[in-house]
């Protein structure tokens, strides 16, 4: 057995097969054969090599053709491997000693042969020939497999998806009751691969470090998503214990889900409005099934990522339509404009060239400043929709009051185009904006007079704040929503946002977190909008405080001077309330 540690952002424990997404790419049907059939199977194995040996020579003599023999030279070292006596001799006793599949035996004997070269070090000469030997195996695995190779969208049987890191588009993709859990080499708690695990509601850790040569496709795995730790090929002790996990882990989930029909009230009487953050139109139904008051924040990049063409106005309007018509005509929606970023852009033609440095270039809405007909389209979609329910339009990532008040006028722009057309839409639609760059909690006074609320997406707000890409896990202790700089912000914005007289809301992952609930209340927030998955455990926390607790709380740590101060003492507080729901 193999334990790595990562970081969790999708909690549950999740057991099943391994499909290996560096280069397999592929679900191996099954790990082992009846003893009658190793014949058969030796004899498919050595089809497939002979085969796979043909196809790598046939591509050496066309290169060599093409570009010259020194080219082709590339496959002939392939070539050589598939001739090794040694790796035939090991496939062969694999099948016959351990009754492995030919699949199985493959990936397995040549992952080993990979780890021993990866061992010797980065700057040995052998280190580099691992590439070679992973394109030998997807080889042979490609001529095994046939016809019964599967896509990632359209599994057959269950598995657990490990990659060295899943794009926004790939993670959309993914479907839950095909795909039981995710593992990451890369990535942090607040990308948005992690983002999109927490909307499909699977286990996920993320920056467990280089591990998938370690892990062969159709190995048992575990991911606890809780703990942050994936287990390969447990034995049965630490199985059956992480059975009784998954158990209770369920029944946790079903007693919570008793919260539903209740306010998020605090015990001395003050009520929080607690909404959800959505990713994908569909859940909506999470929202209502979790009993939220609203939606916080409805981010709408799936519209565009992974997509050639730019979606329709229409295409836009059903979306939000579809959200709005679960919800019903009373419950807020914030749908937020584009927000589009350096780990998100698809290859749509109005991309932005590669940056330098693209978390401080052309995104967001920068860069719907440069393509008003984008913007145009989804504001006439927003402001369309808003002729049916509680409909508020957020802009994200605004760094100045000029890119607020230029993001206005195009709002105004559009209101007039849509009135001219005798188009029905609210006109006094509320207009917020997101604080998730310092500069815009520094001048928060005078955002606040510009809108009608603040949104916070702490997980950018942290990033920019500590100079700490929240995509990696080498700098993941220091993106640290508890850092006393962080607190400071958090506290001037609610100030500025008191004084305007407007509703501050929190969107970011710290708004999901119990550890930070508290602390949320104490500096001044009244709304708070997380996953929807997480909704009926803060509100259980929310009932459990009071508000004069909660200020108190806020206070203390404003005094602390890190954010390992910060986070002890909140988990404190927090184990005085719900030590069970800590532990947990």
């Amino acid at each position: 057995m193999e334990i790595k540690r990562g970081i969790a952002v999708s909690p549950g424990i999740a057991i099943g097969p391994a499909l290996v997404l560096d280069t397999e790419g592929v679900r191996i049907p099954h790990r082992q054969i009846p003893a009658a059939n190793v014949g058969d199977e030796i004899q498919r194995l050595h089809e497939a090599i002979a085969h796979a040996a043909h196809e790598t020579r046939q591509s050496q003599l066309a290169l060599t053709a093409k570009l010259g023999s020194q080219y082709g030279a590339i496959f002939a070292a392939h070539s050589m491997l598939f001739d090794d006596p040694s790796l035939l001799r090991e496939l062969d006793e694999a099948i016959r000693a351990q009754l492995f599949s030919a699949e199985y035996a493959v990936s397995k004997v040549i992952r080993r042969y990979a780890r021993a070269l990866e061992s010797l070090g980065a700057d040995h000469y052998l280190s580099s020939r691992t590439a070679d030997l992973f394109d030998v195996e997807r080889r042979i695995l490609d001529r095994l497999l046939g016809n019964r190779r599967e896509s990632l969208d359209a599994l057959r049987e269950p598995v657990i998806v490990l990659a060295g890191d899943l794009m926004p588009s790939e993670t959309a993709a993914l479907d839950p009751n095909k795909v039981f859990a995710f593992a990451t080499e890369s990535g942090g708690r607040t990308s948005h691969t992690a983002i999109m695990a927490g909307a499909l509601e699977i286990p996920a850790v993320v920056g467990l470090g280089k591990f998938l040569t370690n892990v062969s496709g159709g190995d048992l795995v575990i991911v606890d998503g809780d703990s942050g730790l994936v287990l390969i090929d447990p034995d049965a002790e630490t199985l059956e214990r992480y059975q009784a996990l998954q158990v209770r882990h369920q029944r946790q989930v079903s007693l919570l889900s008793n919260q539903r029909s209740l306010t998020a009230t605090t015990l001395d009487g003050t009520r929080i409005t607690l909404m959800a953050n959505i990713e994908f139109p569909q859940e909506a139904e999470h929202c209502i099934q979790r009993g939220s008051d609203g939606v916080g924040l409805y981010r709408t990049e799936f519209l565009y990522v992974g997509k050639s063409t730019d979606p329709t106005e229409s295409d836009h309007f059903d979306a939000y339509m579809t959200v709005l018509r679960i919800l019903g005509p009373e419950q807020p929606v914030t749908i937020r404009t584009l927000d589009l970023g350096a780990d998100k852009f698809s290859n749509l033609p109005w991309a932005p060239p590669a940056e330098k440095n693209p978390f401080l270039g052309l995104r967001s809405v920068r860069l719907c400043l440069r393509n008003l007909t984008l913007f145009k389209t989804q504001m006439r979609a927003i402001l369309r929709a808003s002729a049916f329910g509680n409909v508020r339009i957020l802009f994200p990532m605004v760094s100045t009051l000029l890119e607020l008040r230029q993001c206005k006028m195009i709002l105004s722009e559009v209101k007039e185009d849509l009135e001219e057309e005798g188009i029905a839409f609210q006109r006094n639609i509320p207009v917020g904006t997101m604080i998730e760059v310092p500069s815009a909690a520094l001048i928060a006074n005078n955002l606040a007079r510009e809108v009608d609320f603040f949104s916070l997406g702490t997980n950018d707000l942290v990033q920019y704040t500590l100079a700490a890409d929240r995509n990696n896990e080498h700098v993941a202790s220091l993106n640290n929503p508890a850092d006393p700089a962080v607190l400071r912000l958090l506290k001037m914005v609610i100030d500025s946002a008191r004084n305007a007289k407007i509703q501050a809301n929190v969107c970011g992952e710290m708004s999901g977190d119990p550890l930070y609930t508290q602390l949320l209340l104490g500096l001044g927030y009244r709304q708070l909008s997380v996953t929807p998955h997480n909704i009926p455990e803060i509100k259980k926390l929310i009932r459990s405080v009071t508000l004069s607790d909660a200020e108190q709380v806020a206070q203390d740590a404003l005094q602390l001077e890190t954010a390992r101060d910060v986070t002890n003492y909140l988990r404190e507080q927090m184990r005085k309330i719900l030590p069970d729901q800590l532990e947990a």
